[in-house]
């Protein structure tokens, strides 16, 4: 194959309110769309969604957000020129021959020799989208099963029902958002550790925050029951964005939860450490999961043998071809797998509920996972919503934080095949 013409675009979508994480803080996020036109005159088109702050916190502390937004969507660009002059079998083939060039392209953009390959992962996901639909009209594929290669056909086996939606706790939601949160049905918790409380870098500070707010969340929530896990009891995902810098400091929160009840909650622990942080964590006493730091299937095997017992997919942040990759990498390895947000778009969020209703269930639930946090983040998002090919499709709204999916979530694909 090989795509005639490209064309690429963005809308600035506000936030309710400043998005906490990392440290940092985000007001808006960046919806980027990708066209492409194949030689035999079949189109397509993907979207995305930027987040500068997550995929290299370095590039927004040293930039606008605007700034931080424009380096990426240029690159958006630029890998869709470069598309245009590869010939390609199928879109992996596609991704490992742009990847190079745009990560190359990225490093001279933001001046950062240390980029993290994250950025330019990020800046492809509407391009990588626009790709597979092409090659699936070119193909005359029309379901997500038939676009899944055969040797990762086995990584997605399950069929759920349903899914459970995971909110998103952030810094400056309150102890009164968690609760309406759960008594709208809402069970399993994302919760954003490793906050820089006065802006200073303090990790003395940030323990002790964190500290503060587990123990706020749990008093607040440890009664409530759910018959969605084994033990029945709303379960914790900790994600502290690679701020703690050594062991025995994540030791001492732990410890901490422990004292307060709250450690057996602890589903799973999210980049607790840096991408640069090598030692064995294999003996910390939580399910650690890989996120930003596995880039790709190669690091996704580097941070299993360094101890890691978990690996958070993300099809809308990485691209679906190296997402599938690394599902297979984890697979293969006996590791379970997971889909994470990006405070996507809701036509996002069905690409990422289509991998994430065919992982096998977290150890602990009964029920399979996807977070999905744009209702609680995006002050359009009922008009956003509207704009999905399939509104209207009862998969697309969570119920009492549940995604029903039904046999016609599965015939549509969620809708990525259409529009």
């Amino acid at each position: 194959m090989q795509i005639k013409k490209t064309n690429c675009g963005f809308v600035r979508e506000p936030l309710k309110a400043a998005f906490g994480f990392k440290g940092g803080y985000v007001t808006e996020l960046w919806q980027t769309r990708a066209e492409m036109e194949s030689q035999s005159g079949i189109t397509s088109y993907g979207l995305g969604t930027q987040s500068t702050l997550w995929s290299d916190a370095s590039v927004f502390a040293a930039n606008s957000e605007a700034a931080g937004n424009s380096m990426m969507f240029l690159l958006t660009a630029y890998a869709l020129k470069k598309s245009c002059e590869i010939k390609w079998n199928t879109p992996f083939e596609l991704l490992d021959a742009v990847l190079p060039d745009v990560y190359k392209y990225a490093k001279k953009i933001t001046c950062r020799d240390d980029l993290r390959l994250t950025f330019a992962l990020n800046s492809l996901v509407a391009a990588d989208n626009a790709a597979w639909l092409l090659y699936c009209r070119e193909k005359g594929i029309t379901g997500f099963d038939q676009m899944v290669p055969d040797k990762i056909k086995p990584a997605l086996s399950a069929r759920h029902t349903s899914l459970a939606n995971v909110p998103l706790m952030s810094y400056n939601v309150p102890i009164q958002g968690v609760i309406d949160a759960v008594n709208q049905g809402y069970f399993f918790l994302k919760i954003k550790i490793g906050c820089d409380p006065d802006k200073d870098g303090d990790l003395d500070k940030m323990l002790e925050w964190d500290k503060k707010r587990i123990k706020e969340i749990h008093e607040a929530v440890k009664d409530v029951e759910t018959p969605f896990t084994e033990n029945g009891k709303i379960p914790y995902y900790l994600d502290a964005n690679g701020r703690y810098d050594r062991i025995d400091r994540l030791m001492k929160f732990l410890d901490h939860a422990e004292k307060i009840g709250a450690r057996e909650r602890i589903i799973l622990l999210e980049e607790p450490f840096s991408e640069t942080y090598h030692k064995d964590v294999s003996k910390v006493p939580a399910r650690l999961a890989a996120d930003e730091s596995a880039h790709s299937d190669k690091d996704a095997l580097e941070k299993i043998h360094q101890g890691y017992t978990a690996v958070a997919l993300k099809p809308i942040a990485k691209t679906m071809s190296m997402s599938l990759k690394i599902a297979k990498c984890a697979f293969d390895n006996k590791i379970p797998c997971f889909c994470a947000d990006l405070t996507v778009n809701p036509l996002l969020v069905d690409w990422n509920k289509n991998v994430a209703a065919r992982l096998p269930a977290l150890p602990g639930m009964r029920i399979g996972v996807i977070e999905s946090n744009g209702h609680q983040n995006y002050t359009n998002w009922e008009q956003m919503k509207k704009a999905h090919p399939a509104a209207g499709s009862q998969w697309i709204e969570p119920v009492k934080g549940i995604f029903e999916l039904g046999s016609s979530f599965y015939e549509k694909s969620g809708g990525i095949f259409e529009g």
